[in-house]
């Protein structure tokens, strides 16, 4: 439901909603790592680490101005792709760097997916930039972070406080630069809450990521997106042409391929361990 929130806050502009998210992530993540006694693996983090979660660091930070600059322009449809494609990219990514092999009916279900995307490209004649910003930031940020080999808690602390200077200065830049921005207590309040709608779903994500397969984690992604585009389409009357109804049956077929097909093989295999310890 983050789309909603931004809603609430879109009297301020993107880069400012940004720099509100990350220092108010910090300020709710850093106490939460000293109370939850993560001090030590903080201070065991490498030159290899720091490395990789700057590098993460910096494709969140672009997917979240990214996110609500599209939800600002009146994008949310186009948002709503991009997190569709993204589980195809995640997949991608499992596959080509973490030797993760598909079993043959998720490949059917990727095939799918792919096609619906690629006819929206043919179709429209244009390609949904933002969408595939999102996809390809979000896809590359688990991949990092599963490599990193540090808690969900602690690695997005450490991400946002390797933002938080950018953002400090951000702030302190609108508050006494020339024209100064003024927020009221009630502006800032919402903005503030920021943190609280960023650091939830993304402990989730980091925590199975480090977890799940790629080639799961992908697919299961799909319901957020699913969510986006109703809010979009039946909340706030968003336009959808007709050529991305069409990408949209692609991926819900894919979806529904994907999920049949692991129900299948889940009740399989309970059923051989059954036989195998009865």
């Amino acid at each position: 439901m983050a789309p909603v929130y931004f809603f609430w806050v879109d009297f301020a502009s993107p880069p400012e909603v940004l720099a509100y998210r990350i220092v108010f992530s910090v300020l709710l993540l850093v106490p939460g790592v000293l109370l939850l006694s993560h001090g030590e693996e903080l201070r065991a983090l490498r030159g290899r680490q720091l490395l990789l979660l700057s590098t993460s660091a910096a494709l969140l930070s672009v997917n979240w101005l990214v996110f609500v600059w599209a939800l600002f322009n009146d994008r949310m449809v186009e948002t709503s792709l991009g997190y569709y494609i993204n589980p195809l990219m995640t997949v991608f990514l499992g596959v080509i760097f973490l030797a993760e092999r598909p079993r043959r009916g998720q490949w059917f279900a990727i095939a799918a997916a792919a096609v619906g995307i690629v006819y929206e490209v043919v179709a429209l004649g244009t390609l949904p930039l933002a969408g595939l910003t999102l996809a390809v930031t979000f896809a590359l940020y688990g991949l990092v972070r599963r490599t990193v080999g540090v808690s969900s808690f602690v690695g997005l602390a450490v991400e946002t406080l390797l933002m938080l200077p950018l953002a400090g200065g951000y702030l302190l830049w609108l508050t006494f630069g020339t024209p100064a921005v003024t927020r009221e207590l009630e502006e800032v309040s919402l903005l503030a809450l920021g943190g609280v709608v960023t650091i939830f779903p993304l402990l989730c994500f980091a925590y199975a990521a480090l977890r799940v397969p790629f080639t799961v984690l992908g697919f299961v992604q799909y319901l957020a997106p699913s969510m986006t585009l109703m809010l979009a389409v039946l909340v706030y009357a968003q336009d959808v042409p007709p050529e991305r109804w069409v990408t949209f049956a692609f991926i819900w077929l894919a979806i529904a391929i994907f999920s049949g097909e692991g129900l299948y093989h889940g009740v399989r295999n309970r059923r051989r361990k059954i036989h195998a310890t009865g």
